[in-house]
This record gives structure tokens, sequence and C-alpha cells, in this order.
């Protein structure tokens, strides 16, 4: 990736990959788009796999890990909500400003059931402001865009994937959702304009897996 290749997600790029569990043997990017991320993800993890349905950007990401060698690197033009990856066999799944082309719900219990005990579900997301706090946020996060775009001079780089805006839900309610979906799950609001979800699978057997208590 060229050092001044800049975006808002490429920006939280670094919180995911500190996330990954050592050693890390297995980890899936989910919404993996051109796949800067994937690749990115083989400095921390032996094997990586990238899904997306979008079949422009996955041929992208194939042309381009072939470029630079792509050992370790797999990716699959599928549904990642259908596909059959074998249960908890990863050690980690990350997820960059994908959740919010889903259902939030389905889409967390299925990469939770995907991490084995111990491993960890990283994910960094969009959602819509709606309380004050929020829009606070939001005024610093134009700040810090023009700081980085206009005085670090970091070329901005626009993704070819589909978009989907406005998201479907509130910062407070994805937070909601996690909290009841994730024990233990740590949530934090990032300035530009994202946020992000982290939770370890619990390797105690008596508290093994996500709550599938429904949300409303």
């Amino acid at each position: 990736m060229p050092t001044n290749r800049w975006n808002h997600n490429i920006h939280y790029h670094q919180l995911i990959l500190a996330a990954a569990p050592r050693p890390c043997s297995l980890a899936l990017d989910v919404g993996c788009g051109q796949g800067l991320l994937t690749r990115e993800l083989r400095s921390v993890s032996e094997r990586v796999i990238g899904i997306d349905l979008h079949k422009p950007s996955i041929m992208g990401a194939r042309v381009a890990a072939r470029a630079q060698g792509g050992d370790g690197v797999e990716y699959i033009l599928g549904d990642f909500l259908e596909h059959e990856f074998e249960p908890a066999s990863f050690d980690l799944v990350a997820s960059v400003a994908a959740l919010h082309h889903m259902d939030a719900q389905e889409a967390l219990m299925r990469m939770a059931s995907l991490v084995r005990p111990g491993g960890v579900l990283a994910v960094l997301g969009l959602a819509r402001s709606s309380r004050l706090g929020d829009f606070a946020f939001d005024a610093a996060g134009a700040v810090a865009t023009r700081a980085h775009k206009h005085v670090l001079r970091k070329g901005y780089w626009e993704h070819s994937a589909p978009t989907v805006w406005p998201p479907p839900h509130s910062y407070a309610e994805i937070r909601a959702i996690a909290t009841r979906l994730l024990p233990g799950v740590r949530y934090r609001r990032h300035v530009l304009w994202r946020y992000s979800l982290t939770w370890t699978r619990p390797s105690s057997s008596r508290s093994n897996g996500p709550s599938h208590r429904r949300v409303q």
C-alpha cells in the first residue's frame, strides 16, 4: 500500500492489527473489499482469508496479492453469512466498514461463532449520530480530517466498493446490540466517524460464546 494512501478506514487499520492474538495462525477479513487490510493482516497472522460479495473488488484484491507475492493470503468471492466456514476456527475475525451492510445482530453472531476460544473479534464500523455527544465527535472529526488532508498532506484514497449511507443504526444502538450479544465486548467511539468493537471469546467452558438473546 502506498505510504501516502489514506482514508478514515485505513487510519484505524493499526487498531485491528494490534487486537490480533499472539500467536495467530488464521485470520478472517469480513467484507474485505480490495483487500488492503487482508494483506496487512499477514504481518500478524500466518494465513489470512478475505471474503466479499463485490466481484470487482475481489478481482482487484487477487491481482494486488499476486503482485506482492500472495503467500498466505486467500480471497473468496461470496456471502460471509452463508459461506461454510468451520465454526470456532479463526484466531482473529476482523471487519472494517462492513457491518452496516448487513443485519448487525446476525452478522455479529456469525462472526463470533467463527472465533476460537481465546481468539478475538475486532470490528471497525460506521453508525449514525443521534446524541449530543455524537455530534461533538462529528465536529472533531471534521477538524481532524482537514488536518490529515491539508496539513499532514495525506493522499485521500476513495475505494470503489459499494457504499451504504446513512448507516441503519445509531452509535447507541450498535453499542447496545454488541453489549447484549457479546458479554465483555469493548466498545470505543473514535474521532474520525468510526466506532470499534473488540471481543475475546472466553476460554472457559462456563462462558464459551456470545449470548443468543434476541435484540428488539
